[in-house]
Parts: C-alpha cells; sequence; structure tokens
C-alpha cells in the first residue's frame, strides 16, 4: 500500500513519529474497528480514530440523542436530538476524513449477533454502559480473538484497559469484573452524574490504546487498568490477573 500525497499531507505528524511512522499509518488505514457505543466515551474516540485514518469504522448504538446527552457526547448538537446516534455518528465521520468508510449499526449487540460485529476485527474499542453487553462482548472478542480496549466512566473517575484474554498469561475483561449477579445492573449517569470532560479523557485515551494495538508503538498495554482521578488529579495503572476459573478464558472453562 502507497500513502497518496494527500495522505502524506494529512498523515504528516503521524509518520514523523519513528513509533509510528508510514509503516504505522499504513496499519491504520488496513485497521478495521468496532466501536460499541456512540456517546460519552465513543464521541472523542470516533472522532480521534476517524481523524487517524482507521480504514473502517463500525459504530454500533441502538439509542437515539437525548437532551441531557449534549453535556458530554461532543459528537452531537441541539439539532440532532431525536435522531439515531449510530446514524449521526457515520455523517461526521464521512465531513471528517474521506479515507475513513464507516457503517452504522442501529441494533443492540447481543450474545446472538455479536460474533458477526466482531470476527475479523482489527480491534474493538467499548464504550457501552451496562454489564450486559460489556461481558457480552468481551466473551466474543475472546472468542475471536480481536483485542479488547475497554473504557467506562462515572462521577470524576475514568477507567481504560485492553484485554487479549485467549493468551495463555492475559485476563479477559470478565476476569476483572467477574461474573456479574445481575448483568444488567450498573451505575448510570442520571444516577450519579459525571463531569463532561471525564468522557473526553475516557474516550480519547480508548483511542490512544486502540492505536496502539493496531501500530503496535511503546509498551504492551494488554491486562493494565488505567485509573483517572479527575478529583485529584491522578492517574495509576493497575495489573489484573487471569483468572484460571474465568468462564470465557480460564483454563478450567468447560
Amino acid at each position: 500500500m502507497t500513502l497518496t500525497d494527500d495522505q502524506l499531507d494529512r498523515y504528516a505528524r503521524h509518520i514523523v513519529l519513528r513509533e509510528i511512522g508510514g509503516e504505522g499509518q499504513q496499519k491504520l488505514l488496513k485497521a478495521e474497528v468496532v466501536v460499541i457505543g456512540a456517546g460519552g466515551i465513543g464521541s472523542p474516540a470516533i472522532q480521534y480514530l476517524a481523524a487517524a485514518g482507521v480504514g473502517l469504522l463500525t459504530i454500533i448504538d441502538d439509542d437515539r440523542v437525548d437532551l441531557p446527552n449534549l453535556q458530554r457526547q461532543v459528537l452531537f448538537g441541539t439539532r440532532d436530538i431525536g435522531a439515531a446516534k449510530a446514524r449521526v455518528a457515520k455523517r461526521r465521520v464521512e465531513t471528517l476524513n474521506p479515507d475513513v468508510a464507516v457503517e452504522s449499526v442501529t441494533r443492540r449487540i447481543r450474545p446472538e449477533n455479536a460474533r458477526r460485529f466482531i470476527e475479523g476485527a482489527t480491534v474493538v474499542l467499548d464504550g457501552s454502559d451496562n454489564f450486559a453487553t460489556r461481558l457480552t462482548v468481551s466473551d466474543q472478542c475472546t472468542a475471536a480473538r480481536v483485542p479488547l480496549v475497554s473504557a467506562a466512566i462515572g462521577r470524576f473517575q475514568a477507567q481504560v484497559g485492553t484485554f487479549r484474554g485467549w493468551e495463555a498469561d492475559r485476563p479477559c475483561y470478565r476476569c476483572y469484573v467477574g461474573d456479574a449477579f445481575d448483568a444488567e445492573d450498573c451505575d448510570t449517569c442520571s444516577e450519579l452524574g459525571v463531569l463532561g470532560a471525564m468522557a473526553g479523557i475516557a474516550g480519547t485515551f480508548a483511542a490512544l490504546e486502540t492505536i496502539r494495538t493496531i501500530t503496535g508503538f511503546g509498551e504492551d498495554a494488554a491486562g493494565k487498568l488505567h485509573i483517572f482521578d479527575g478529583l485529584k488529579p491522578a492517574m495509576r495503572t493497575v495489573r489484573i490477573a487471569k483468572d484460571p476459573a474465568c468462564s470465557a478464558c480460564g483454563r478450567q472453562r468447560g
């Protein structure tokens, strides 16, 4: 694959980075990234992945834009209220970068359709807001051997982790959260609140980790969870142990 003159100009700031260069940019242009959720986390992540030149973005979200979303979901404006988030996101990407092919899916990802959307992807970025979806996505990523970047926010905290649970020494997301007693139970922004800018931190960080996974720059982040505390502010990183009894990736499964 040869970069065109326009691409050399558009991605010049990537190309001059020794850790990415022309080879890394070509990997981005060939990559297929599935983004689960076009909300607070997905909004900045989608924009930065599109700007980076990811070849194909599949955006999955079954929700519609609502007025309270606008405090943190920066893809949308007042005129978008009532519109399907995935479709609005697709239009934004198309105006941002013509190099990027984009597909919008206005259905919720579930166990019966997850394989269809995830298998063959280069990376999956999950910014969904409930454990049922997160565990479904994680299990399918593990089964399909697709790296997962998972991001979450709440109040003044953001968490971002990368998971490759099919590897012998790496955990999956289910190793981290366990088998949720009630997979539909998840604290919501409407109940607890969230500082809008925290969504920007989490989504941008998730885009960074997705690009890291595609291009291979820096240290391998798989199995690490980065936790940002906006009140202090401070960041810490913890390693997640693989659970041998994990029902998705453990040695004792099945």
